[in-house]
């Protein structure tokens, strides 16, 4: 087992009318000495944006902006901006979201050259009502009854609006990779990745042959007792000489509900669709009361990560109400994760 330190609660929900329900599931990143956190912020009635602080080291903060970063400005994202992460690619910062409109949670995309100013690109993950997914992955014979169960609320919803799969936990890849950029995404219960040379690619053209190919793009599926419910993306892919190192949620269900865990397994430095090992047991748990009750209770959800020397820092949303930190020994955990090697 790995010695985890909980290092407690770095950031709580304000009085200020954008933050006062809660604050959770940040995005982390290190630039020019400083460690910067894009945090979901919610306020009453469920509305979400994206909060912003600087860290002057990995639990303290410096500075904690007034007013959110990014705000809901599209029909798109009407009732929300979540779950932010962020990754630097060559010279660009590449901030991904859930945008909710309030029946339909999707993946977007955000970019900026100096964490200040951001473009919103588009929604880039597919937009999809479930009788086209199931028709098109049905015809290679895959259309397996725990993506109905899954995906009901789109199923069953009856509205005059679309109704599209929810696709989540949009995470890139800090890099390309033999000159394509990769990222994760989830239509529960599986987390699902894409490589594509450039992100205009990524058109319906484009996601018809992806769904005609689904099994194929299927690369990390719930496995063990504390993942059995679905899994997600968590933290973006942290790369090492053993592999990538992916944190990322596994949800488990129990008498007083679903139980969120931080998971962790290694992949393929060149072929990341290729899993090299897995934790058999949870990275960490809710455990702590902070943790346990909350928002929404007994969950931990890992959504950013740093590292400094041998310390990995991994930032997450305790309950669903506050920012917490865990740390441990990256050298350690790359030990443990190859004595489990496939």
């Amino acid at each position: 087992m790995i010695e985890i330190k909980k290092e407690g609660i770095i950031l709580r929900k304000t009085a200020l009318s954008f933050e006062n329900e809660s604050v959770l599931n940040p995005a982390v990143i290190q630039e020019n000495g400083k460690i910067h956190l894009f945090y979901r912020a919610v306020a009453k009635g469920n509305f979400s944006s994206i909060g912003y602080c600087v860290l002057s080291d990995p639990l303290t903060v410096e500075s904690r902006s007034a007013s959110p970063i990014i705000i809901a400005e599209f029909e798109y994202e009407k009732h929300g901006i979540e779950d932010p992460r962020i990754v630097k690619i060559d010279d660009l910062f590449y901030l991904t979201y859930t945008s909710y409109d309030g029946i339909n949670a999707l993946g977007t995309l955000a970019t900026s050259k100096d964490l200040k100013s951001w473009k919103k690109e588009r929604i880039i993950v597919p937009r999809i009502p479930y009788e086209k997914f199931k028709c098109l992955v049905e015809s290679e014979g895959l259309i397996p009854e725990k993506y109905k169960r899954y995906n009901e609320f789109q199923i069953s919803h009856i509205d005059s609006d679309p109704i599209f799969l929810w696709d989540k936990n949009l995470i890139f890849f800090p890099k390309k990779i033999n000159g394509k950029f990769y990222f994760l995404h989830r239509i529960r219960p599986d987390i699902q990745i894409v490589s594509v040379e450039n992100i205009e690619d990524l058109n319906f053209e484009f996601w018809e042959d992806y769904f005609s190919h689904f099994k194929n793009h299927i690369f990390l599926c719930p496995k063990y007792d504390h993942e059995s419910s679905y899994i997600g993306g968590g933290c973006p892919p942290i790369e090492t000489e053993y592999g990538w190192l992916m944190i990322y949620h596994g949800v488990h269900d129990t008498v007083d509900g679903y139980v969120y865990n931080a998971c962790v397994a290694l992949l393929d430095l060149e072929n990341p669709e290729k899993e090299i090992s897995r934790l058999p047991y949870p990275l960490f748990e809710p455990e702590k009361e902070w943790e346990i009750k909350g928002e929404v209770n007994n969950v931990c959800f890992p959504t950013g990560a740093i590292v400094e020397k041998d310390t990995l820092y991994i930032y997450y949303g305790a309950a669903d109400e506050r920012v917490a930190v865990a740390s441990l020994s990256i050298s350690k955990l790359l030990k443990e994760l190859m004595k489990h090697a496939l």
